[in-house]
C-alpha cells in the first residue's frame, strides 16, 4: 500500500494577482522609508567611566536602585563593563550590594 496525499497542491496565482501583491509590498516599503523612522544605532562604549568623576557619582546617587542594566543604559555602556563598574564602586564604598542572585546583582547608593 502506498500513502497518498490528500488535499491537493497549492493553487497557482494568476499574474495579475502576483503583480498587485508586489505593488502593495513596494508601496508599504516606500511609506516606511518616507515616514522618517530612521533610527541610528549607538554602539555602547567599551571603556569604563572614571569613578573619580563627580558628575558620574552624582548621577549614580540619584538612582534609587542600581542594576547592571540600569547603569549600562544610563551611561551607554556594555553590560559587562557596567558590572565591573558597579563592583569597583562597591569596593570604593560608593554603593552597597543589596541582593545577589545567579543572574543579577542589585546595588543601592550610599549617602
Amino acid at each position: 500500500m502506498k500513502a497518498t496525499k490528500l488535499g491537493g497542491g497549492k493553487k497557482k496565482v494568476s499574474l495579475a494577482k502576483m503583480e498587485k501583491s508586489q505593488t502593495k509590498k513596494s508601496e508599504k516599503r516606500k511609506e516606511a522609508k518616507s515616514s522618517g523612522s530612521t533610527t541610528e544605532k549607538k554602539t555602547p562604549d567599551i571603556f569604563m567611566p572614571d569613578t573619580k568623576s563627580g558628575k558620574i557619582i552624582e548621577e549614580v546617587k540619584k538612582l534609587k536602585v542600581l542594576t547592571p542594566f540600569a547603569v549600562a543604559s544610563r551611561f551607554n555602556l556594555r553590560l559587562s563593563i557596567a558590572k565591573d563598574f558597579l563592583e569597583e564602586l562597591e569596593s570604593k564604598g560608593i554603593v552597597q550590594l543589596v541582593s545577589k542572585s545567579r543572574n543579577v546583582r542589585v546595588y543601592k547608593p550610599l549617602d
